[in-house]
């Protein structure tokens, strides 16, 4: 998932009623952490290896511990030994008790055929009752340590591959592009570039939707259109299939995808009296499309590219490093999404971390690409990889993308399996199918696009002395347009086409 690492965010709408209820709506901003992952009343159950964490006990405590993360390892593992114990006297003891409590129901049946006092007719009733609740009550234990159990296996984080860093923010700078420009004006900022050349209002959005919200105007709007057609066609070229995708999803299949909001700073937006969610990430609705399915093992690998709009709350995020379109409730981006058999997950790591560089290098931007740090990894990555550029007008670099292989945490929440046609190595049992035993696949994410920090990106290194601001080349034919003037801007060698002029006859422009 990409922007800055930072856990998903939530917005809070109205539910909007049906007709025959009341027409007043609701707009009702409750923390989502309330009904989300380790707060769920009643969890989604996935088969998460308890066996593997039981049998490498030292090593899961070792990677929690350097992914400070929160996860009670000692308490999982105890309600594990509880429920394999429970199990065990449910195999054994079980049975038995339930064949036991049923003959004692059918006695206290057949007495009461017979003629008898309405008091001791009653009584037997009374018995009848309470065994049946006793059955009950051992079934409801159950699935009470049940739901305790997956509540805290769902906080333990994705095991790190060996070759990440150790630590918080630190990373390993592995490859840089290009060199920051030098400018030999004063250099200006986004947002008083797109003051100049009239192609944001966040004033006006302010007043509609309150902070960090945006209206993006004139050529700014072709811009954005231009980002996504061309990354769309670029990342296709490469063997993805486009997707647009649903913007709101139910909140287990976030949970399924292992995102879990921190404390009170919960980044989703949750749909009052729902079990909706915006998404903050295309990941999201991508990875629920082969939910709960076994993949013929020639379907793979399975490449999409999604455009979505994201939300996010930023909760927490302030500053001036966050100002103007860097940090946003309401973006657009495209995301990148894989699913794999496991031995091939590194390599089509490396695929993605290659084709996010080959877009913003092929844009012009300087960047570096890191190596995340085991402490600043979602709980589902076992690796991460951002890649941040720089924005001389913020003075700094900032991150525009990262590239997460996250193995099968989410495909074990997800229940997405593959199977091979392949025989199995063993003798099956009578009856029993020859094909070998499906096997959770891995799945990848990464941005190709997020489009708020791209158009920063441009109009910060590619601004001019004059105000005006060049287009990267890719992106002019999805313009119509080579650069963008300022509105008031009339020059002689410059036609005019509203406040967008063409630079054909510009001398700069020549090529």
């Amino acid at each position: 998932m990409g922007l800055g690492g930072t856990t998903l965010q939530t917005l809070k709408l109205a539910t909007i009623p049906p007709p025959s209820f009341s027409s007043s709506f609701r707009s009702v901003f409750k923390p989502f952490s309330q009904t989300f992952l380790c707060h769920h009343s009643r969890r989604q159950r996935f088969p998460f290896p308890f066996r593997f964490s039981s049998d490498n006990k030292d090593a899961v405590a070792a990677n929690i511990k350097k992914r400070n993360s929160n996860a009670n390892l000692e308490l999982v593992l105890e309600l594990y030994h509880r429920m394999l114990s429970l199990q065990k006297l449910i195999v054994t003891h079980r049975k038995q008790e339930v064949e036991r409590l049923r003959g004692e129901r059918n006695v206290v049946a057949n007495k009461m055929k017979g003629k008898l006092e309405p008091s001791e007719r009653q009584k037997l009733i009374d018995e009848g009752k309470n065994l049946k609740e006793g059955l009950l009550s051992l079934e409801e234990d159950l699935l009470k340590l049940t739901d305790e159990l997956q509540q805290e296996a769902q906080c333990i984080p994705n095991m790190t591959h060996p070759d990440v860093p150790i630590g918080g923010e630190d990373f390993f700078n592995l490859k840089k592009y290009g060199s920051p420009r030098e400018f030999s004006f004063p250099v200006k900022d986004h947002l008083q570039l797109g003051k100049e050349l009239d192609l944001f209002d966040f004033d006006a959005a302010s007043e509609v939707s309150g902070s960090k919200f945006y209206y993006l105007k004139n050529e700014a709007v072709l811009l954005e259109m231009a980002l996504i057609n061309w990354t769309l066609l670029e990342v296709m070229k490469r063997g993805f299939t486009p997707l647009t995708t649903p913007e709101i999803v139910r909140s287990s299949v976030v949970e399924k995808c292992g995102f879990q909001p921190r404390g009170a700073n919960t980044q989703v937006y949750s749909i009052e009296d729902s079990d909706q969610c915006l998404i903050g990430t295309a990941e999201i609705p991508v990875g629920g499309i082969h939910m709960d399915s076994i993949l013929a093992a020639s379907l793979l690998p399975l490449k999409y590219v999604a455009v979505s709009h994201c939300f996010r709350t930023e909760a927490g995020a302030a500053g001036t490093a966050s100002r103007g379109l860097y940090r946003v409730h309401q973006f657009s981006k495209l995301e990148m999404f894989i699913l794999c058999r496991p031995e091939d997950s590194d390599l089509y790591h490396e695929e993605l971390i290659r084709i996010e560089e080959d877009l913003f290098s092929s844009l012009g931007l300087h960047y570096k690409t890191l190596d995340m740090a085991s402490g600043d990894l979602g709980a589902p990555a076992y690796r991460k990889f951002d890649i941040e550029a720089w924005m001389p007008g913020l003075a700094r670099y900032g991150e525009i993308s990262s590239a997460s292989n996250c193995t099968d945490y989410q495909s074990r929440r997800l229940g997405i399996r593959f199977r091979s046609t392949e025989p199995a190595l063993t003798n099956p049992k009578k009856g029993k199918s020859s094909l070998a035993p499906p096997e959770f696949v891995h799945t990848l994410n990464a941005t190709a696009c997020a489009v708020p920090r791209m158009i920063v990106c441009i109009l910060e290194n590619n601004q001019q002395e004059d105000g005006s601001v060049i287009i990267p080349e890719p992106l002019r034919p999805f313009m119509g347009r080579v650069g963008i003037s300022e509105p008031t801007a009339k020059r002689a060698d410059q036609r005019l086409i509203g406040s967008i002029w063409l630079f054909d006859q510009d001398p700069r422009m020549q090529t």
